[in-house]
């Protein structure tokens, strides 16, 4: 690829700053670059380049001191959040936050688990790839039932923008034609295994309603002749995916969206550039730029652009903009409405079911296929409601056999035991619950009065909690979830509900902290992503959210960023920014 122009210091004044370069963060630079603006591409962490980075990739688990395992002296130390995390390993945790550098705090009896990956590329290297569209249910869903504010957008809006990130990014899955679950432009689907296959039958019969699909995932099973232009090819199926992927058969900032901005020629890099806040000019009433302290010196520079993007991530850009305070918003910058920092949401994953399948011993199947079995929400709107509880669940999973892994944790030695581990175990099938999550106001987060970090940035002070509603749900989900297992005949079917003791976060699906709305009064943005207060300032990552609906939020993030891009160049050339 191209490579781009990373700098330190500079007087240069760009067209666009993005702030941040996940998901998010590299399509904005993208779209802002193939549109002819000089963009500048701040990113606090350090540098990583596509394939050299990618430093255990290929790296079999028994090559690693405790195969993977993280000594406990380390994890205590610096990494006893994000340890958390499904995707932390030893192969992975140089993609991982330090714990240790960059505290926060949470209200008493309360817990927050903030998973974060400060480098180029962010989360992108890291996330779960599973894409799907949100639906008219879920964008109308908060005016039909009263629950948060209403989106001042609607499917129709970000049609086309899903239909464009989903071409450039590769997104694969059937066409199942359903309501709640539009169809996106997919490359072929991964294939389902026997037994989820004849499930699929199985389920069909008993609950037409609740139909099993494929996952759709950003993974390039047949690739475009666009996909192999950016030197990206077909997925492998190797499950490695976190740990960086060489062939670019999934989407990532790296693979993806930064050498297209950097083919332009007008990407410009700031790495190791800790955003303190946004110089506010109270004349103009516009953002000027932004405050950097140096990641590593702890010096302070400044960086100037005519449009900002805020693309950090939703804790990220709200600690950022209450950090950005001024004589006209001295509780941070485009808050008028005092509502920024307010609504936070995370998805609900604490119910599951799982069983065994008899019949199958003679099959198995070749890769690791890196999307499972979905089933989309069935309750997508208020007729739908059970009686205790509004809104609704999906269920992800599959069926797999037990492999060599289940030994790790059981006693044995010797030429038996050994033997034994090559066999493969019984077929198992499971059902795993991601619940939505209601707006609330009072799950907040905001500056600690005292506390600051490394950089002297005040810490954010995190207040989330459940409520009866999630809590209802979860207990309804594997319910459900367990009745539906044994209905299709599996055996020894047990579930299990982990909500009461498991804080939000994990999902790492937080979302809503400045969200948009019809009304300044009550919402930081308007329907292009566009600060109410501040015009040329934008948030588009999952602050902007109104409400999380059950779908993973990241295909959304991105028809988001695009449109809002679009919008804020033909806003620019006019002059109106």
């Amino acid at each position: 690829m191209t490579t781009p122009t990373y700098i330190q210091d500079t007087q240069e004044e760009f067209d666009a700053i993005v702030v941040g370069s996940g998901i998010t963060g590299g399509w904005a630079a993208k779209e802002f670059c193939e549109r002819g603006l000089k963009t500048l591409m701040v990113e606090r962490g350090r540098l990583v380049e596509h394939r050299k980075d990618y430093i255990t990739e290929g790296r079999p688990a028994w090559h690693f001191p405790l195969r993977t395992q993280v000594e406990n002296i380390l994890v205590d130390q610096q990494y006893y959040v994000q340890k958390l995390c499904y995707a932390f390993s030893d192969a992975t945790k140089h993609f991982f936050g330090n714990d240790r550098d960059l505290p926060y705090s949470t209200e008493p009896d309360t817990q927050f688990n903030w998973i974060r990956a400060n480098q180029l590329g962010g989360k992108s290297l890291l996330w779960h790839r599973q894409s799907y569209r949100l639906s008219s249910f879920d964008f109308e869903a908060n005016k039909r039932d009263g629950h948060g504010n209403d989106w001042p957008i609607r499917y129709q809006d970000l049609e086309p923008w899903y239909s464009h990130v989903e071409q450039h990014a590769g997104i694969s899955g059937s066409r199942d034609g359903l309501a709640q679950l539009p169809d996106s432009d997919c490359l072929p689907p991964f294939e389902m295994n026997k037994p989820e296959l004849e499930l699929q039958k199985k389920f069909r019969k008993l609950y037409p309603d609740r139909p099993m699909i494929i996952g759709r995932a950003a993974h390039l099973t047949q690739p475009t002749a666009l996909h192999l232009s950016q030197g990206r090819v077909q997925c492998q199926a190797r499950d490695e995916c976190q740990k960086g992927c060489s062939f670019g058969a999934y989407f990532s900032t790296q693979s993806s969206t930064l050498p297209a901005a950097a083919k332009t020629g007008n990407l410009s890099i700031a790495p190791n550039s800790v955003v303190h806040s946004i110089i506010y000019d109270e004349k103009t009433n516009r953002a000027r730029g932004v405050r950097i302290i140096d990641n590593e010196t702890l010096t302070e520079r400044e960086y100037l652009g005519k449009i900002v993007f805020l693309c950090a991530s939703t804790l990220g850009s709200t600690q950022i903009m209450l950090n950005s305070v001024s004589k006209k918003f001295p509780n941070g910058i485009a808050n008028s409405s005092g509502v920024l920092g307010h609504y936070l949401m995370d998805h609900n994953y604490n119910a599951s079911a799982t069983g065994m399948i008899e019949g199958f011993e003679q099959e198995y199947y070749s890769g690791r296929r890196p999307t499972g079995i979905y089933f989309p929400n069935f309750q997508f709107e208020p007729g739908r409601y059970k009686k205790n509880y509004v809104r609704g669940y999906a269920f992800a999973g599959g069926a797999a056999r037990a492999d060599w892994r289940w030994g790790a944790k059981d006693k044995g030695i010797g030429a038996a035991f050994k033997k034994q581990l090559t066999e493969p175990g019984a077929w198992h099938f499971g059902l795993y619950a991601q619940g939505e999550m209601l707006p609330r106001y009072d799950n907040q987060v905001s500056l600690h009065a005292s506390k600051k970090d490394k950089w002297g940035i005040p810490q954010l002070h995190i207040n989330c909690r459940w409520s009866e509603n999630e809590i209802a749900m979860m207990e309804d989900a594997r319910q459900t979830a367990h009745e539906m297992l044994e209905a299709v005949g599996l055996k020894d079917v047990r579930s299990e509900v982990s909500v009461h003791n498991a804080a939000p976060g994990l999902a790492i699906h937080e979302v809503g902290t400045a969200r948009m709305g019809r009304d300044p009064k009550d919402s930081v943005l308007n329907g292009f992503n566009q600060c109410h207060d501040v015009p040329n300032l934008f948030v588009s990552d999952g602050s902007a959210f109104c409400s999380t609906s059950v779908q993973n939020p990241s295909l959304t993030f991105m028809a988001m960023t695009v449109r809002a891009v679009d919008y804020a160049v033909k806003e620019f050339k006019q002059k109106k920014l």
